[in-house]
């Protein structure tokens, strides 16, 4: 895990250039304490700070170069079949100089090109040069766990793992992304492949870009779409013994996959299933001395949000060396600052994965799996419930002549009667489940944009807006189905866009890598065929069976809880009254920061 920076100039290199390089990789000093490396020839430079998991030796430093002397690396992340894939490579005679997943990345480049990107099972951002045709390619993993961001300038085009790591070069300007502004007010976080900035885009997730002499030689291409395994989902229906055989193995096999270290792996390990399944695998897999850490927070006590109790149990049923981390009010205020420094563009999420990957640091630990994405593919939010069942019976409503109207009314009623102008759009909405979606997700309506970012960059926000037509462009087509389609934009956007995101900058602002095992496109591609069962076993039933001794009653029986922070008590001083305003307030608090420091 890792940071990477890159730029490829038009003309060719001048001295300023690897300063701007230099400030980049200082900008992201906590994403690789373990090493910095730049490289450069007349017209491409890459830099690259490490964290150390696979590999400790220097000799697996990066920028790395093949053992041809042809391709250069700078690649952050991890492949977790790498060692499959090097014996593979061996029998057909390669060399290797080292026991990293860098190298092995780089020998099937030189040997396949693009083509090796199926082949890779893990969480990827990477950018090859070749330094013979002076071109070079970039790529990104299918769910996109690991960023990567370009900008393309006069001078020529910048790679990076972080759009503060492009800012701080000084060479790109940061002037606002009215798109990517308007995706935040509405959903809590910035949807690609737009960002806070007009100038840098995001390569987006299961994509790949060639470029060459300064500029994209080609637009990006997606190389994998997690909407074709959602798109074909749910056709054969097999036995329930099947199908949690099939289950257990396919989770099973991720978890494996994901322990693969020369440091050792923790586990987050909050009350619920996802986690604690998780952890029980981990043991299960022969994982020695695990250590299970746990946020947990006054505010909480005695109450069902209360995650420690609940973790407590599993650390004991699993021998799991369980640590409690608890974070006051005041610790937040205290690092708040340096939260919002850390968060590379503004999300209304992440503050809880901060204080537990502080936990994870402060235990001297490196590497932790989340159970993060098991509500999206085990179909776990009341959403799933909730909001198939709501647009079907709307739908029926509306053959009844007049009910529109009538909806479109009580929407206005609502409107009031919440203070939140989204409601406005309830009635046309709920006829579909992007609709459906978007209503129970976004925190601001279309009509708040001129008030919160002016309306000079709302008039070309709002240029069109249609919310079906805006989610369809995040997620692709939809299945039929509703609740895979439902899986399908919760994987694309929330996940994708906030989830994942949040996770990277939040852990790795801490020097920690952060694992998903139940983010893995390869799981997904094997779940597929059985996704369409997955709804009749509410309350993720089929993931918590997964493990062997079973999750205690306690963590099965419990009803849903998010992995939360008290932030109502904790912004209590901007005077909260409404339920669900503190999102909204806490966007507001985000994006003043971002708005009052310009680039950083």
């Amino acid at each position: 895990m890792c940071g990477v920076i890159a730029f490829n100039a038009r003309t060719g290199l001048q001295n300023t250039d690897e300063d701007a390089i230099r400030l980049a990789l200082q900008s992201m000093q906590a994403r690789g304490p373990d090493g910095e490396g730049v490289w450069q020839d007349e017209r491409m430079i890459l830099g690259h700070r490490r964290l150390s998991i696979i590999d400790l030796d220097p000799r697996a430093a990066q920028p790395m170069q093949s053992s041809c002397g042809r391709y250069l690396l700078a690649f952050n992340g991890e492949i977790y079949n790498f060692r499959e894939l090097k014996a593979v490579l061996q029998d057909e005679g390669v060399a290797f100089r080292t026991e990293s997943d860098s190298e092995v990345l780089l020998a099937l480049y030189a040997r396949h090109g693009d083509d090796m990107l199926p082949l890779l099972r893990g969480m990827f951002a990477f950018v090859i040069w070749d330094s013979v045709s002076r071109f070079g390619f970039a790529a990104r993993d299918p769910y996109g766990i690991k960023p990567l961001y370009y900008a393309q300038t006069a001078e020529g085009v910048w790679f990076g793992s972080q759009v503060k790591a492009l800012l701080a070069t000084g060479r790109i300007d940061n002037s606002p992304c009215p798109e990517g502004q308007a995706g935040f007010w509405q959903l809590g976080s910035v949807p690609e492949p737009h960002t806070w900035y007009a100038a840098i885009k995001a390569l987006p997730a299961g994509h790949c870009v060639h470029f060459g002499e300064g500029a994209l030689t080609s637009a990006p291409h997606a190389w994998w779409r997690i909407a074709d395994d959602f798109q074909a989902a749910g056709l054969p229906v097999v036995p329930e013994a099947e199908l949690r055989v099939r289950v257990r193995e396919a989770v099973l096999d991720s978890v494996r996959e994901h322990m693969v270290s020369d440091v050792p792996v923790a586990v987050f390990l909050s009350g619920g299933i996802d986690s604690g399944a998780l952890a029980g695998m981990m043991v299960e897999l022969g994982a020695r001395e695990l250590h299970g850490i746990t946020v947990a927070f006054r505010e909480f006590a005695g109450t069902n949000d209360d995650e420690a109790p609940v973790a407590a149990s599993i650390a004991e049923k699993y021998g799991i060396r369980h640590h409690v981390r608890w974070v006051s009010r005041e610790e937040f205020q205290a690092d708040l600052p340096k939260i919002l420094q850390a968060m590379d563009q503004p999300t209304i999420d992440g503050v809880n994965t901060w204080f537990a990957s502080k936990a994870v640091a402060e235990l001297g630990l490196k590497v932790v799996v989340s159970g993060v994405g098991g509500d999206e593919l085990f179909q776990g939010y009341e959403s799933f419930e909730e909001l198939p069942r709501l647009v079907a019976r709307w739908r029926g409503l509306l053959r009844i002549p007049g009910m529109l109207a009538a909806g479109r009314l009580l929407s206005r009623l609502q409107v009031w009667r919440s203070g939140n102008a989204r409601w406005r759009h309830a009635a046309d909405c709920l006829r579909s489940m992007a609709g459906a979606w978007w209503l129970r997700r976004s925190l601001y309506a279309p009509e708040d944009l001129p008030a919160l970012m002016g309306k000079a960059a709302a008039v070309p926000a709002l240029r069109g807006v249609d919310v079906a037509l805006w989610i369809a462009a995040m997620c692709g087509s939809l299945p039929a189905d509703n609740r895979l389609a439902l899986s399908q934009i919760e994987s694309s956007t929330y996940l994708r866009n906030q989830l994942l995101r949040d996770s990277d900058w939040a852990s790795m602002a801490h020097s920690v890598e952060l694992r998903t095992p139940l983010v893995d496109a390869h799981l997904l591609r094997r779940l597929s065929p059985l996704l369409g069962q997955f709804g009749g076993y509410p309350g993720k039933s089929l993931l918590a069976q997964c493990v062997s001794p079973a999750l205690p009653d306690e963590v099965t029986q419990r009803g849903k809880i998010g992995f939360g922070v008290p932030m109502d008590v904790w912004l209590g001083d901007i005077g909260l009254t409404r339920r669900g305003e503190q999102s909204r307030e806490w966007a507001k608090r985000v994006a003043a920061r971002f708005i009052s420091k310009g680039s950083v």
